[in-house]
């Protein structure tokens, strides 16, 4: 069953390439502070309309809680985040409308059914009668669930459980897709599945800003952040960022470790 089409072929070959004026997501000098600790420190970066936006780095570099406030589920202490023009702090309902957000632990009921899911986030909504069965079919089916509606969630596979996750988020129909690590601790076959759906969403006009552990995913984005301590160190595209290496692995490492050598130098001389 085909995905919906967002926005049309010709106006996705106008697009702009990411960084571009006409960002769909804009950030800019965005900080984040919880008392003494600055989770993020000055972050600035944006993504095209219609591409797909990749961070990377280490645990802990605060890669979800930049991904939170561009959900709008935590307000910036300091600096700017847009979407399509809109803060996400003053605009927090239309941005709510205009996006899907996928957590690291997406909050699936397990003791309900995959239909039963899917049900609660329509309601929430206010999608019923015959749109809600249209985008039931859609989703579902564009997800592979359609032959599992009456299994509890708690008894899907990982793999399967993050497809309905992602079926649940799109039920609103948004611009845009923040995922949180959304392949995390799945096997390998799904995990390829997963991002064949992304690809297809991309491919239609959503634009997608997503963080992964895995940086053969992070080869499948147009443009890759590598977000160390709090920061962004690097911006660019994979085969430009891995232009010197064998790998993208191999040159986000690197790159880590020459900032952590600097930090380890400059704190020896003090």
């Amino acid at each position: 069953m085909p995905f919906p089409i967002l926005i049309s072929h010709s106006n996705r070959e106008c697009l702009p390439m990411p960084g571009s004026a006409d960002a769909m997501i804009r950030v800019e000098k965005a900080s984040l502070r919880y008392g003494d600790v600055e989770a993020v420190q000055g972050v600035s970066f944006s993504v095209a309309a219609g591409s797909m936006f990749g961070l990377v780095g280490s645990d802990g570099a605060g890669k979800t809680s930049l991904l939170r406030m561009i959900a709008t589920m935590i307000q910036p202490s300091a600096g700017t985040i847009t979407i399509s023009g809109l803060d996400v702090f003053t605009h927090r309902k239309q941005i709510r409308d205009l996006i899907g957000y996928m957590p690291q632990r997406f909050g699936l009921y397990q003791d309900l059914t995959v239909e039963e899911n899917f049900h609660f986030f329509m309601n929430i909504y206010g999608i019923k009668g015959s749109e809600g069965e249209r985008r039931k079919e859609r989703y579902l089916g564009f997800s592979h669930l359609l032959p599992f509606i009456r299994r509890p969630a708690g008894q899907l596979s990982g793999g399967m459980k993050q497809k309905l996750g992602l079926a649940c988020v799109l039920v609103h129909e948004p611009q845009v897709l923040v995922l949180d690590e959304p392949t995390n601790g799945v096997d390998p076959a799904s995990r390829r599945e997963f991002w064949d759906m992304l690809k297809i969403m991309q491919n239609q006009g959503m634009t997608i800003l997503t963080s992964t552990a895995y940086l053969d995913e992070g080869e499948k984005c147009d443009q890759v952040a590598i977000m160390h301590r709090a920061r962004i160190l690097d911006i660019a595209a994979p085969e430009a960022m891995r232009s010197r290496f064998s790998s993208l692995e191999e040159a986000v490492i690197d790159r880590i470790q020459e900032v952590d050598r600097g930090l380890q130098h400059e704190s020896f001389n003090r």
